[in-house]
C-alpha cells in the first residue's frame, strides 16, 4: 500500500509547488494535534483510517526526491524573508533534514538521561550543522536549528512517555503543554521567543495525583538548550535543566531560605552559605513550585518580585541575583477560591497565567475512554515489576474496586493499588470515595453534549458491552464490521 501511496504522488502531485507548502503546513503543526495526521494524510493521499508512521516513510522518500531535483535544477534558495514558496522550501529542507538525524537525537536522549549531569559529545548534531550550512544556511542559524531539533525531540519524548492515554482529554493535555514549550504557532517560536520563553509562566491546576509534576517536567526538561560546535556539545544536560520544590512541606521560617537561599550568619543557626532553588535552577531550565496554592501572602509577594523584575536576593544579603529559567506553579486547590479568600493575590496570579493548564483526574479520563484504565496501569506496571503480571493484576481491579469506583487519589492511587494487588492480592478502595456518576448515552444525546461522530462510538461501545461481538453490532447499527471494530477500539 505504501509504495502505491507513493507511486500516485510522484506521478500526480510532485511538480506542485503546493507540495512544499503543504510540508511547511505540517512541520510547523503540533504533533499532538489531528491538524498534523490530516496535514500527512492530505499530503500523500493516505486514507482516513492510515497510521501516521505509515505515512511517514512514503512523505519522506517524497520530500527527498523533490529536494534532489531542486539541488539539480539550482532551485534552493534559503531566505526567510523571501516568498512563501522560497520560505516554504526552506522549512521543508529543514522538515527532511531533522528527520535524518531524528533517531540519533532520540538516542542521545536516552544516554544522556542514563549519563546524568555531564553533557554527552554528539558529534553527529555537528554532522547536522554542516548539512544545514551546505543547503545554504548561515553558521548562526544552522546552529539554532540543531539546538531546536533536539528540544523538538525531547518535547515529544518527556510529554508522550510521561502522560500517556487514548482518552480525548489526555491527547489535549499533551498537544496544550506542546503548545505550552513552542507556543501554538511554532514559526513565532522559531524566528523570536525561542530565546525568551522564559518571560512565560505556566500555572498548572488539578487534583492531588492526576500528574502536575510530570507535566512539569515534561515543560522543564524541554527547553532551548543551545549547541556549541566547538565541544560538539550541548551547553548543558536538560537533567540539570529542572528543579521542583514542595512549598507545603516547609515553614514558614524555612521556606524564604530554601526558596532564595542564605548567607553564612544571616540567622541563627546559618553557619554556612545556601543555595536556594532559584540558584540552582539553569538558566535553559525551569523551577516547579508546586502546591503554591499554600504559601503566605508575604511569600507571594517576594516571588512576585521575582517574576516582575527576573532577580532576588537570599536572605541576609544585598545582593541581587539574576533569575534566568521559567517559573511554573501548581496547586490542587481552587485557585479561583482562594483569590475570592484573599489569600491569593491577584497581582500574583496575574504574573503565574501566561499559561494555565488543568490537569484531568482519573475519572473523567476513564469515562471518556474504559480501555484508559487498562492502558494506564499496565505502563504504571512496566515500571514497578515488569509486563509478565500485566494480566492478571488487571484482572484484579476489573473485579474490585471495579468500573464505577472514582479514583479520588488519581494516578498516584492506581500505582499504589497496584502494589498493594501485588502484596496482598486485592485492593477494595478507598472506603471514603464515591462512585462513579456515568451518564446514559440517551442522557448525553438529549443534553446535546455529544457530537455525531461521539454518538455513533458511544453507540456501537454500549451494543458491543452487551452483545460482545462486532457482527452482531454490524447488523444492529447498520455499519460495516470494521467500521464498528475502529469506533470500539478507538474508545473503549
Amino acid at each position: 500500500m505504501l509504495w502505491t501511496i507513493y507511486e500516485y504522488w510522484v506521478c500526480h502531485i510532485c511538480m506542485n509547488d503546493e507540495f512544499f507548502k503543504m510540508i511547511a503546513e505540517a512541520a510547523f503543526s503540533n504533533p499532538f494535534s489531528s491538524k498534523r495526521i490530516e496535514i500527512d494524510r492530505k499530503i500523500i493521499g493516505a486514507p482516513e483510517n492510515a497510521d501516521w508512521l505509515d505515512m511517514l516513510d512514503p512523505l519522506l522518500k517524497l520530500l527527498d526526491e523533490r529536494i534532489r531535483e531542486l539541488q539539480k535544477s539550482g532551485g534552493i534558495k534559503i531566505d526567510r524573508d523571501g516568498d512563501e514558496t522560497v520560505r516554504a522550501i526552506g522549512i521543508s529542507i529543514l522538515f527532511h533534514v531533522f528527520h535524518r538525524y531524528m533517531d540519533q537525537f532520540d538516542r542521545l536522549i536516552e544516554r544522556q538521561i542514563e549519563a546524568g549531569d555531564e553533557s554527552l559529545r554528539a558529534p553527529f548534531a555537528f554532522q547536522c550543522l554542516e548539512e544545514l550550512t551546505g543547503f545554504g544556511f548561515s553558521r548562526s542559524d544552522a546552529c539554532r536549528y540543531v539546538a531546536i531539533f533536539y528540544q523538538i525531540r525531547r518535547a515529544y519524548y518527556f510529554i508522550s512517555k510521561g502522560l500517556v492515554g487514548d482518552s480525548p482529554c489526555m491527547k489535549a493535555l499533551r498537544a496544550q503543554l506542546w503548545n505550552n514549550i513552542f507556543t501554538h504557532e511554532i514559526s513565532w517560536y522559531e524566528r523570536c521567543l525561542w530565546n525568551r520563553m522564559e518571560d512565560f509562566s505556566t500555572l498548572l491546576l488539578g487534583e492531588t495525583g492526576t500528574g502536575k509534576g510530570a507535566s512539569a517536567a515534561a515543560i522543564g526538561r524541554s527547553g532551548f538548550i543551545p549547541f556549541n560546535p566547538g565541544s560538539q556539545k550541548f551547553e548543558e544536560s536538560f537533567t540539570r535543566a529542572f528543579v521542583s520544590i514542595n512549598l507545603s512541606q516547609y515553614s514558614e521560617s524555612l521556606i524564604e531560605s530554601e526558596l532564595f537561599g542564605h548567607r553564612k550568619g544571616a540567622f541563627t543557626g546559618a553557619i554556612e552559605k545556601h543555595d536556594g532553588i532559584f540558584s540552582r535552577c539553569s538558566p535553559h531550565g525551569a523551577i516547579f513550585l508546586d502546591e503554591i496554592g499554600d504559601v503566605s501572602i508575604p511569600i507571594q509577594i517576594k516571588l512576585l518580585q521575582v517574576l516582575q523584575e527576573r532577580t532576588f536576593t537570599p536572605v541576609g544579603s544585598h545582593d541581587s541575583i539574576r533569575f534566568k529559567g521559567r517559573v511554573i506553579a501548581a496547586t490542587n486547590k481552587s485557585i479561583d477560591t482562594l483569590r475570592r479568600e484573599g489569600t491569593f493575590r491577584d497581582d500574583f496570579y496575574y504574573r503565574l497565567c501566561s499559561d494555565i493548564i488543568t490537569v484531568p483526574p482519573l475519572r473523567k479520563r476513564i469515562q471518556e475512554t474504559p480501555r484508559e484504565l487498562e492502558q494506564l496501569a499496565g505502563h504504571l506496571m512496566e515500571r514497578i515489576c515488569g509486563s509478565e503480571l500485566r494480566f492478571p493484576i488487571i484482572g484484579k481491579l476489573k473485579e474490585e474496586p471495579g468500573k464505577r469506583y472514582a479514583w479520588p487519589g488519581n494516578v498516584r492511587e492506581l500505582e499504589q493499588a497496584i502494589r498493594r494487588i501485588l502484596i496482598s492480592g486485592r485492593y477494595p478502595g478507598d472506603s471514603s470515595a464515591q462512585p462513579v456518576e456515568e451518564i446514559a448515552l440517551g442522557q448525553a444525546a438529549e443534553a446535546g453534549v455529544l457530537t455525531a461522530k461521539e454518538l455513533v462510538e458511544k453507540y456501537c461501545i454500549d451494543l458491543y458491552e452487551r452483545y460482545g461481538n462486532y457482527g452482531e453490532v454490524a447488523r444492529r447499527t447498520g455499519l460495516d464490521w470494521r467500521t464498528v471494530k475502529k469506533n470500539v477500539n478507538r474508545n473503549s
